[in-house]
This record gives structure tokens, sequence and C-alpha cells, in this order.
């Protein structure tokens, strides 16, 4: 079942720490999400152990990746996207409506809810 279809679970909402709604599809090793968020929501401040990058769509994010003296904040719009390191806190927040897609590598596939998932 290598065909992956985005459509569908749009009201999905990914974790806690985020507004961040949309598709998820998830194996052992990687996920892909198709993420919305309204304008003026976001993602707090988090980390976890899966490097992720999030690609622009359409709109723009307002990104802070690190802490204290290290930490960036950045804006990227549509083309341009956003790395978030293994284990560094990051968070984003929504300039205007936008929607980007997520990729993350799985580290524990246990800490996370199946919403999507693509068997071989």
């Amino acid at each position: 079942m290598p065909r992956v279809t985005f459509e569908g679970s749009e009201d999905n909402q990914l974790n806690p720490y985020s507004s961040a709604r949309g598709p998820v599809m998830r194996s052992d090793k990687q996920e892909i999400s198709l993420v919305t968020f309204a304008e003026g929501t976001g993602a707090e401040p988090h980390r976890h152990p899966e490097e992720q990058t999030f690609y622009v769509l359409h709109g723009r994010l307002r990104a802070t990746v690190g802490e204290g003296d290290t930490a960036e904040t950045y804006e990227v719009g549509p083309g341009q996207g956003s790395f978030h390191p293994s284990d560094v806190l990051h968070g984003v927040e929504a300039l205007e409506e936008t929607q980007c897609v997520s990729f993350k590598n799985v580290v524990d596939p246990t800490q996370y809810a199946e919403t999507g998932r693509l068997d071989a």
C-alpha cells in the first residue's frame, strides 16, 4: 500500500502541545503530516527526540529554535522551511492561516497515538 492520500482527517489534532490539525501518515520510521495552523495559533515551545522539518505551502510561520543565547527566531513562508533538531526546544506561531508539511523521523513509535498508518 505505497499510495498515501492526505485528504480526510483535516480536523485531527496532531498532539497536545500544538493547535496543528490535519491528517498524518505514520510508519515505524517516519511521520508525514499535512499541518494547518489558524492565524495566531501554533505550537508551544517543546522538544522531542525526532528531528522535524516544516515545509510551508502557504501562509507564514514565526519559528523559534533553541533557547537562551542560542535561540533563533525567524519567519518562513511558501517554499521555505524550518528545521528542528532532535531534543532542541522549538515552537511556532502562525502569522496568518498557514499550511505546511511536517516531516519527522520516528524514534519511539509508542509515544504517539496512531491516526493513520502505512503498512507494507
